[in-house]
């Protein structure tokens, strides 16, 4: 199942690639229906695991290179923490295929890339073997670059190449760590099943390097992709420059890769180390809140704006990670929890802003702010969206952005009240910022150049649907992801809970 979950769009890149689908129209409805098949697959993903039962689910497993001295096995599976990844990660892959219909130019070396890049994204979530997960996560780096450098406007060449500088300046300190991992004495393999078991295989008196320098190391590749102050500066440029469908997966999915490694290997592995630096994660955090907060509050540029309210929402990953500093267990819980959730509705969040905005530069032929107005009354199912987006950002009750922001704070305040206080001033600071993009937009006089204006057509609606109905079934009723999400942390929870009772012992 995981297998043809994640290998389906290789293969349709592969179909489009050897010449099997001719024509424009053609490609754009194959690639179509090849997303939203595995959008079914995901969901299908989804629902097959089951909370309460093994801890990795849905296993592929292959030996991949089995030598004396290195073993490394084709490993896929899925936990509470994964699944609702791949679940998001087929949706968005969905919303980057319609609002991708108006490309005209070399559309099948678009779509291939795009698919290409969903295979990668997915992989990264199912890879439970260090090296294919590295394997995935570098793969990335092509067709996001391509599809920047070739199809982004602006300066997309400048744009591309700073993304990619640097993603693999972060991949360079993940390949030290695991390769240190790997040869520590007694692990041998690039298993993580074994690694993330609670006293696994990794063993601070024989490991090659010390503890904290692999939890650091592993730390900022994670926040160089999250992206965390002060690795943030690739992502406004990378955001403005792409084009919507990059925009919708970079915001939507690649920034969480950096989320889910640092929940998956950094707490998951490192518990005693992440709860020693629980302080100075917390304050890079707030800082990113509230650096990217005010920053946001300059722009004039509808891309850029978000992007740069991306950096500020990604600090509360921080701050729930930091939270399990909190002594005692449901409050630890709910701040890890909100952190997942984080990643989740940030990503149907900014991707439905994502395609809004495309939509708007798509008829207005402009993203700067000062010269649109009005816009609600000529697209109003655009408007709507873009009103239910910007309020989910700004963590409106009944909302998906809601949910996770309550719980990352509920955790951080239990450890570290003062720092959780200031990082409530950044939703202060979304509402300034949210509201004045909302009105100067959507509100207010319309130029007469935009009188003509048409709203969303048939193909861009769908995605814009399915967005909104994602916000909202999350923020009305989120058991049916947190408790998904509660199952996968549960370990790292006990874990950690394990380390405290023996440190007091």
């Amino acid at each position: 199942m995981l297998t043809v979950t994640v290998f389906l769009p290789t293969v349709a890149a592969l179909l489009l690639a050897v010449g099997l689908v001719r024509g424009d129209r053609n490609i754009r409805w194959f690639a179509a229906a090849v997303a939203v098949a595995d959008l079914l697959l995901s969901v299908v993903v989804f629902v097959l695991f089951q909370p309460g039962g093994e801890r990795f689910q849905l296993i592929d497993r292959l030996d991949w290179i089995n030598t004396e001295t290195v073993h490394a096995s084709y490993l896929l599976g899925v936990d509470g923490i994964s699944a609702p990844l791949v679940m998001l990660t087929g949706l968005l892959g969905l919303c980057a295929v319609f609002v991708s219909f108006h490309i005209s130019h070399r559309v099948r070396e678009y779509f291939i890339w795009l698919f290409v890049l969903q295979t990668a994204v997915m992989g990264v979530f199912t890879a439970l073997d260090f090296l294919l997960f590295f394997l995935f996560w570098e793969i990335e780096l092509v067709p996001m670059y391509l599809l920047i450098s070739t199809w982004g406007t602006g300066r997309r060449e400048y744009s591309a190449m700073k993304f990619l500088m640097f993603t693999i300046l972060g991949s360079a300190f993940m390949l030290v760590a695991i390769v240190a991992v790997f040869v520590s004495a007694g692990v041998g393999s690039f298993d993580m099943t074994r690694l993330l078991e609670p006293g696994g295989a990794l063993d601070a008196s024989r490991a090659a390097l010390p503890m904290g320098a692999l939890f650091w190391l592993f730390f900022v590749a994670f926040a160089v992709k999250l992206p965390t102050w002060p690795v943030h500066t690739w992502l406004p440029d990378a955001h403005t420059d792409a084009p919507t469908a990059g925009s919708v997966m970079l915001a939507g999915v690649m920034l969480k890769m950096g989320g889910y490694g640092l929940l998956r290997i950094n707490a998951g592995m490192f518990p005693e180390q992440l709860q020693a630096f629980a302080l100075p994660i917390v304050a890079l955090g707030v800082i990113s809140v509230l650096y990217g907060a005010v920053v946001t509050l300059r722009q004039t540029d509808l891309k850029r704006l978000i992007a740069y309210s991306s950096v500020s929402h990604m600090g509360l990953v921080l701050l729930g990670l930091g939270s399990v500093a909190a002594v005692g267990g449901a409050l630890t819980d709910a701040g890890l929890t909100g952190a997942a959730m984080q990643l989740f509705t940030h990503g149907t969040i900014t991707g439905l802003l994502f395609v809004a905005v495309g939509v708007m530069y798509e008829k207005t032929h402009t993203r700067y702010i000062p010269d649109l107005g009005g816009l609600a009354n000529r697209m109003p199912l655009v408007s709507g969206a873009f009103l239910i987006a910007g309020a989910a950002s700004l963590g409106l009750p009944l909302l998906s952005g809601f949910v996770s922001e309550l719980l990352v704070f509920f955790g951080g305040f239990r450890a570290f009240p003062i720092l959780t206080i200031l990082a409530v001033l950044g939703i202060i600071l979304a509402a300034g910022y949210i509201l004045w993009m909302l009105q100067r937009t959507l509100f207010g006089l319309r130029p007469a150049r935009w009188d003509e204006l048409t709203d969303a057509g048939p193909v861009e609606l769908v995605p814009i649907a399915l967005l909104v109905i994602s916000i909202v079934a999350v923020g009305v009723y989120p058991a049916w992801l947190t408790d998904v999400f509660r199952d996968g942390l549960e370990p790292i929870v006990s874990g950690y809970n394990t380390g405290l009772a023996g440190i007091a012992r």
